[in-house]
Order: C-alpha cells, then sequence, then structure tokens
C-alpha cells in the first residue's frame, strides 16, 4: 500500500506497530498493579491513590449490579471533572454495561432525546442547580428509572468549606429522597465483590461507550465506541510518545484535566491515556484561566491536553508573564483548527510546542499527530497515526481517489474508527466508502511527505461565484491581525456571487477596534479577490461547543433568522 507519511514518522515509531486491545478496564487495573501508591487523581485538595481509585471502582461496579447493570444495559454519565465521573464509568465498565455520556450543557430536548435513543435507565449526576433539575425533570417523563446523585464536597479534600461555599452560592440543588433516588456514597457502600462478565473474544464487538456527536443540524447520532475502538486509540497514543525523542515518562507525568471527560477528546487523551500512562490527573471542573496559570506552575504540570481557544485565552491572560510554565513537556492540541500563529505565540511564552493532531468522535477520536521534535508544518495536523490509512476521495465523486496534493474529503480506517451509529444503519451506511473507509466530511489533502492539511467542512464550504473558498483559510489571515483574539467566519447570502465570507471576530484586551474596510485593506495581500472578507461583526465573545471549540452553527442559526426577519 502507498503509505507516503511512514517515511516522515521520527524514530521509534513505526506504523505496522502493534496495537494491544484489552477491556477498557484493564487500563485501570493495570496500572494500580504497577503503581498501587502513586497518585491517581487530584481533585479540589484531595489526592487519591491507584490502590484507593481502583477500589472505589470494583465498589461502584458491585453497587451498579445491585441497580441491574450488566451487558445491555445503558447507564448515563451527567457530570464534570469530578472523580465521581472516574469512579462511575469504571464502575460501569466492571459492572459489564454501556456509559453513555451526556453534555451538561445540552438543551433540555437534546437530553431526553439521548435518554429516549440511547435507551438509559440510570443516570449518574450531582446535586448542584446547573444539573440535578435536569435531570429529575426526566424522572417519570422518561425511560430513567434511577438517578444517582453526588455531591462535589463528598470528593474534596475540604468537604465543609466546599460545602458551605456551594450553598452560600446558590449552586446546590434539593435532592428528592423518593425510590427513584440513591446517594452516591451509598452506591459504593458495599465490599467490592463484583461478578465479572466475560465480554466477547472479539472486543470490536463490545461496545463500552455510547457517545453523541454534536453535528451542525438535527438530533445527534450515538456513535458506538468499543473496548477495542478505545484500548486500540490508546494504543496508538503510547506509540507515538514512546517514539525519539521519548516525550513522556510512565508513572512520572501530571495530566491537568481541564476539557470536560464526557468529551471523546479528554476521555480517550485525558483519563484513559492518562491512567495508562501512570499519571497522576489533575481535575478541574470548568477552563478557568487564572486557575489553569496557577495549577500548570504550582503544580509542575506535565501533560496539558487543549483546545486553541484555551491556549488563545491562556496567552492572552496579562499575568502569564508572571507564571513559571517551564514544567511542560507535552501539549496536544486538537477539536478545531490550530492558528498558526497561536502555536508560534504559545511556544515562546512556554518553550513547549503545541503539538496539533487531528480525529472525531467516531475515531475515538485519534487519527493524526504531529512529531515530537520535528519542524512545525504551518497549517499541518500531522501525519497518519500508527495503524491508520486515510486518503482523500473526490467531494463530488467518492467513488474517486484524488492524487497527492489534490483537496478531497478525507477518509479514514483503522482499529479506532467505530463500529457504527446506535440504532442507525443507514447513517452509518452513508457514513462508509464502498471500500470500509470512514468519510469524516472533512476536506483537506495529503502533501507528498505524508502530512495533512485540514482546509474545512464539506458543509461549511463557501461558494463564491464559483469558486471555493474555505473558512479556514480565511480566518488563517485574520489570524494575523495584531488586535484579533478569535475569529469564525461562515457564507452568508450574496444576491451578486451566491455566498461571501462574513467574519465574526473578538479583540484582544485594549485593542483598537477596526472597519471592514480597514480589515479588508488589511487582507488584501492575504487573500485572493474571491476569498476576501464582504462582512464584520465584532462581538465580545463568540459562541463555543462544551470543550471551548469555536462553534459555527449558532452564527449561521442567527443569520438565518435575521433573514427571516425581513
Amino acid at each position: 500500500m502507498n503509505h507516503p507519511w511512514i517515511k516522515s514518522y521520527p524514530p521509534g515509531v513505526h506504523w505496522d506497530a502493534p496495537l494491544p486491545v484489552s477491556p477498557v478496564q484493564q487500563i485501570l487495573e493495570d496500572a494500580a498493579a504497577r503503581w498501587p501508591d502513586n497518585p491517581a487523581l487530584e481533585f479540589m485538595g484531595k489526592t487519591t491513590t491507584y490502590r484507593d481509585l481502583l477500589d472505589q471502582c470494583h465498589r461502584a461496579a458491585a453497587g451498579f449490579q445491585k441497580l441491574g447493570v450488566g451487558p445491555g444495559v445503558h447507564v448515563g454519565l451527567f457530570l464534570p471533572n469530578t472523580p465521581h465521573y472516574v469512579i462511575s464509568f469504571f464502575g460501569v465498565m466492571m459492572a459489564g454495561g454501556t456509559v453513555v455520556n451526556y453534555s451538561p450543557l445540552d438543551a433540555a430536548r437534546v437530553l431526553e432525546h439521548k435518554v429516549e435513543d440511547s435507551q438509559t435507565d440510570i443516570m449518574v449526576t450531582l446535586d448542584l442547580a446547573m444539573l440535578y433539575p435536569q435531570m429529575r425533570r426526566l424522572m417519570g417523563q422518561s425511560r430513567l428509572q434511577k438517578l444517582v446523585t453526588g455531591s462535589l464536597a463528598e470528593m474534596s479534600g475540604h468537604p465543609d468549606g466546599v460545602r458551605a461555599h456551594l450553598q452560600g452560592a446558590g449552586m446546590l440543588a434539593e435532592v428528592q429522597a423518593d425510590g427513584f433516588h440513591l446517594a452516591f456514597s451509598d452506591l459504593l457502600a458495599n465490599d467490592g465483590q463484583y461478578q465479572r462478565h466475560p465480554l466477547p473474544q472479539n472486543l470490536h464487538d463490545a461496545i463500552a461507550v455510547l457517545q453523541y456527536t454534536g453535528g451542525t443540524t438535527g438530533l445527534p447520532k450515538g456513535a458506538m465506541l468499543t473496548h477495542a475502538n478505545l484500548t486500540s486509540a490508546c494504543s496508538q497514543i503510547m506509540a507515538v510518545v514512546n517514539g525519539e525523542p521519548r516525550v513522556l515518562e510512565e508513572g512520572c507525568e501530571k495530566v491537568l484535566a481541564v476539557l470536560p471527560l464526557f468529551h471523546i477528546y479528554a476521555l480517550t487523551v485525558n483519563m484513559l491515556f492518562g491512567l495508562r500512562l501512570g499519571a497522576e490527573i489533575v481535575l478541574h471542573t470548568r477552563f478557568d484561566a487564572d486557575a489553569v496559570l496557577k495549577d500548570l506552575a504550582a503544580k509542575k504540570i506535565t501533560v496539558f491536553p487543549g483546545v486553541p481557544t484555551m491556549y488563545t485565552a491562556i496567552l492572552n491572560h496579562p499575568d502569564i508573564a508572571k507564571y513559571d510554565l517551564s514544567s511542560l513537556k507535552f501539549c496536544g492540541s486538537g477539536g478545531a483548527p490550530l492558528p498558526v500563529e497561536v502555536n508560534q505565540r504559545f511556544q515562546k511564552a512556554t518553550g513547549c510546542s503545541l503539538l496539533e493532531g487531528w480525529g472525531m468522535t467516531e475515531t475515538s477520536p485519534t487519527g493524526t499527530f504531529t512529531p515530537a521534535g520535528a519542524p512545525q508544518r504551518a497549517g499541518s495536523c500531522g501525519l497518519p497515526t500508527v495503524g491508520v490509512t486515510i486518503k482523500f476521495v473526490s467531494v463530488d465523486d467518492p467513488g474517486r481517489e484524488v492524487a497527492i496534493g489534490e483537496r478531497g474529503e478525507l477518509c479514514i480506517s483503522g482499529p479506532n474508527v467505530m463500529k457504527g451509529y446506535w440504532n442507525k444503519p443507514e447513517a452509518t451506511a452513508d457514513s462508509m466508502t464502498a471500500d470500509g473507509f470512514f468519510r469524516t466530511g472533512d476536506v483537506g489533502y495529503m502533501d507528498a511527505d505524508g502530512y495533512i492539511y485540514i482546509v474545512d467542512r464539506t458543509k461549511d464550504m463557501i461558494l463564491c461565484s464559483g469558486y471555493n473558498v474555505y473558512p479556514r483559510v480565511v480566518e488563517e489571515a485574520i489570524y494575523e491581525h495584531p488586535s484579533v483574539s478569535e475569529v469564525s467566519v461562515i457564507g452568508v447570502p450574496d444576491d451578486y456571487r451566491g455566498q461571501s465570507p462574513k467574519a465574526f471576530v473578538t479583540l484582544k484586551k485594549d485593542a483598537s477596534a477596526f472597519t471592514l474596510a480597514e480589515l479588508q485593506e488589511f487582507l488584501k495581500s492575504r487573500l485572493g479577490k474571491h476569498e476576501m472578507v464582504q462582512a464584520l461583526e465584532l462581538r465580545t465573545e463568540l459562541p463555543k461547543t462544551p470543550v471551548g471549540k469555536l462553534s459555527k452553527k449558532e452564527l449561521y442559526a442567527e443569520e438565518e433568522q435575521k433573514r427571516n426577519a425581513r
């Protein structure tokens, strides 16, 4: 097979390296056997060792089995980044069940859809006002049968202080003690003896997680991620970081987990890979630039996976120069294209490069990686990772593979690619090529050295007077403006050209505003005439997804609403 990327791999990284797979829970079991006394989690002043974490997961497994959890039973996790999530996740795995991830930022109708579509009978959440009432409303109105509810205080190092703070801030909800409810502490109140359920011999058949894709229109679909999908993704990451130079050392690293664990990026890279590495995982319930900078410096964090908007916020923090960030060894950027200017600024500020990668919910989410120590290639998200094959096909004719350097739709195959969409065989079939590659909907190309460049989503491509305009290209040019903090570009109707690019921009602190004409003058040497921005809107903030990615669907919806109101 023609794999031009293999020649660009660093020493020690091999495309055909073995990729061990296992039941997902074995990641934690193996780590606890190797490093029982090492810290596994740190949360709000309390540290949990690998031995203690495994014991809590065993007790969660026994508790879940008393609730009827076993093969074919789906348990929802409606949680921020707290130990409850880690304990519940592995407890469900050990009990033989399947985890369904829920976003605390989902709208009510989306939550109800996920409950019914995924066949979730049991939900784990917290007694927070932003969480508990949403799920309590669904009891009796959906198939939900049991609500397991924990508290932040019970997992913190200062329970009385945390409880008092939450009460004083009005952040706690009143939990109804009835037949629908079980306290998280009661779930764990047992001896940890549970029945081990043998998984199918083929771990590609055993669904570990139903991970719903956000999508840009309609209700989300559940990607069936198997035990083999998730553990092969961890093996792919290990195979990459074990190359030369060896970036990370097992049993010695500290991971800052700010990305929400209910998202596939954080689930795999922060939690599963972090535990596979034997790292201490420092949990943050949300992204706050002040708190992140303090912990990066004070706790000597070595691994910090993030998204571009997080790195932008850190770089724009007025006190960044006061913090020593030299402990950082591995900072991955994913979830959205990384502006070249942000990467350059981050390396200058910290001495650590942002290693960009690409992946999707449907790929667990590994796909590409940027080799550590290799020269940065502007605009590239790296090389196809170990064990993965990537090709590009014609956007108009998916049956035709395009040549190196030619733009097309990215298609991928590998052990990390999902089993399919839950209860949607037609959607699954539509997402695959005739030869078994997953069609991602991303437009890009591969250069002669195998590096991947994502230009944009097929659905986001702007057609201006017959020319294809890719918002990513326009955004990169706008990011070069010294006043710009963040930018999203979408296509809006144009009576003359069909569509034209509109830019939504936020400004850096104390930066001067500018007009459309001034921006066009700045971009004149950076964009072609067909790519030139024709509308500009300055905003104090831009819409983002729960994981912190810039989101365009809200901007499209707003523009559509404006047109309908005319």
